[in-house]
């Protein structure tokens, strides 16, 4: 049954989901204390990059199908959309309504992007954007952009406080993909796109193509939000953060980049909030609002971000954040 309502939403500034505002510590290790290897993420995250070497290796051979090729693109298209449009503006940031079709579309091709459980990514999720820039932020770039990368997941942590997710914990769909996650990613991200490919003789391709390599890009493309995105750009909206609008990396994210104005506004379904900004994002949600599979898209008011833009000009601007400050 799919919803129906009204198109976007004007909505004040300051506007976040109640849940936001109820964010706790999650986990991350401060500066000197003592964790273990999350060797499970260690081992998942070699392996990934060494099959998408092979993979690389099969195709310069010439042995992977151009349909095992095109498989790839068309995999990673769908896992990062089911990420940025699924994972990060609709749960995390309940920034429209999605029909009960796009929702379970965004779970099983969630699950095959292999950043864990829906309800643990929103957690941590809002937890950066209420400490941003803190020893309780998940992935602060103050401790160096290595670690805002990737070193944060490589340290085993303390089970997930949920507190701030209790709007999801009501879901059942999302319960039951927390449930059956791992069957959920291995046969999303790795055993489907090989039978696929095994219609046209390539399975070995598809597992390559669509599963190890597309992996791997999708892992290092979504790292660039929370290291080049807090280091390289620039600070129209607001430069109480470390967040920066980076071309480069909406290019890599499908719109996630201009996270400058996400932080300032974090329940606006748009990333890149101008005409040319490219958001294949806010695209994508748009036109599922046309085709009737979503609703009440919430954005800022024009008069709103030009005022804020201007009043953040004038400010000036401030120390950049640094490793170890």
């Amino acid at each position: 049954m799919f919803l129906t309502g009204e198109g976007p939403l004007e909505m004040d500034a300051t506007q976040t989901t109640a849940s936001e505002t109820l964010a706790r510590r999650t986990s991350p290790p401060r500066r000197g204390e003592a964790r273990p290897f999350f060797w499970e993420n260690i081992l998942a995250l070699v392996g990934v990059h060494a099959g998408a070497v092979v993979a690389v290796a099969y195709a310069l051979d010439g042995r992977a199908a151009p349909q095992s090729i095109a498989l790839g693109a068309a995999w990673f298209a769908l896992c990062m959309l089911s990420t940025t449009a699924g994972y990060h503006r609709l749960f995390a940031h309940r920034s429209y309504k999605a029909s009960a079709g796009l929702r379970m579309f965004y779970l099983l091709f969630g699950a095959a992007s292999g950043q864990g459980p829906i309800l643990v990514w929103a957690s941590d999720h809002r937890t950066h954007h209420v400490r941003t820039d803190t020893d309780d932020d998940p992935h602060n770039i103050r401790r160096g952009f290595w670690w805002a990368h990737v070193g944060w997941l490589l340290y085993r942590s303390p089970p997930p406080d949920l507190r701030n997710v209790r709007d999801l914990r009501e879901d059942r769909w999302v319960l039951a993909q927390r449930r059956f996650y791992v069957p959920l990613l291995v046969g999303m991200g790795f055993g489907l796109p090989t039978l696929i490919a095994a219609s046209w003789g390539d399975p070995v391709g598809g597992l390559l193509m669509a599963g190890f390599l597309r992996l791997a890009v999708q892992y290092q493309a979504t790292f660039c939000i929370n290291s080049v995105a807090h280091r390289f750009g620039r600070r129209p909206y607001s430069k109480a953060s470390s967040a920066r609008d980076s071309a480069l990396a909406a290019i890599l994210t499908f719109g996630e980049g201009y996270h400058n104005y996400h932080h300032r506004f974090p329940a606006d379904y748009r990333n890149g909030v101008r005409a040319h900004h490219f958001d294949p994002t806010k695209w994508w949600i748009w036109t599922a609002w046309k085709a009737g599979l979503a609703s009440n898209l919430r954005r800022v008011p024009t008069h709103v971000i030009r005022r804020v833009r201007e009043e953040n000009q004038a400010e000036g601007e401030t120390p950049e954040p640094r490793a170890g400050s």
